[in-house]
């Protein structure tokens, strides 16, 4: 079984930018967490700053066989993005929307996800947790 998790821009600084909103630990510090209490489960990570990226990677992924569910923090781009949102809606394979801070509790235009319409589901405001909860719910 293959869980991939996409994180969308910025997350290159996690650790380093709004410490207060996000923790002090990088995602790699983060993914090394995840992996070690999912010992059994392959967890393949992508990261990147390019919203048509993001796109091609969904689609890429789409075509593979083997992937149970696909974990995504689209970051900014989840309140902005009709061309991800529309990826989405077009792939067969389980997406959940992760946001580690509570998008409610953010400036008005972080209130509204593009993107969770077209997705399985979403875990929001939980830190590593949402990473961590999603990657149950494709084992159950």
């Amino acid at each position: 079984m293959i869980i991939y998790i996409i994180n969308g821009p910025n997350f290159n600084y996690l650790g380093k930018r709004e410490v207060n909103i996000y923790g002090n630990l990088s995602f790699k510090q983060i993914l090394l967490k995840i992996k070690k209490k999912f010992k059994n489960i392959k967890i393949k990570y992508f990261q990147t700053n390019s919203e048509s990226k993001i796109i091609d990677i969904l689609y890429f992924l789409n075509k593979k066989k083997n992937i149970k569910g696909i974990l995504l923090n689209a970051a900014a781009y989840s309140h902005t993005s009709l061309a991800i949102s529309d990826c989405i809606k077009s792939i067969k394979i389980p997406i959940i929307e992760i946001h580690m801070s509570n998008i409610f509790k953010r400036s008005i235009i972080r209130n509204k996800s593009l993107i969770s319409k077209n997705c399985k589901g979403i875990i929001i405001g939980l830190g590593i947790n949402s990473y961590i909860l999603g990657i149950y719910n494709f084992l159950i």
